[in-house]
């Protein structure tokens, strides 16, 4: 989602004010967020948390 809408990882992490660190091991599912920041998160990409975690689940899944 975050390619999606053509931020960098250092661009999404500074404006939720964490690492971008912390925005990669988001992405590669080695931290998992607070809820506070996933709907931060979301907040700033304009999409729903589901939205922006869908895509995180196997196909057979949906």
């Amino acid at each position: 989602m975050r390619k999606k809408q053509r931020y960098s990882q250092a661009q999404l992490a500074e404006e939720a004010n964490v690492s971008r660190q912390t925005i990669n091991a988001i992405e590669n599912g080695k931290y998992e967020p607070s809820l506070g920041l996933t709907f931060q998160l979301a907040d700033i990409l304009g999409v729903t948390v589901d939205e922006l975690f869908i895509n995180k689940l196997p196909a057979q899944s949906i």
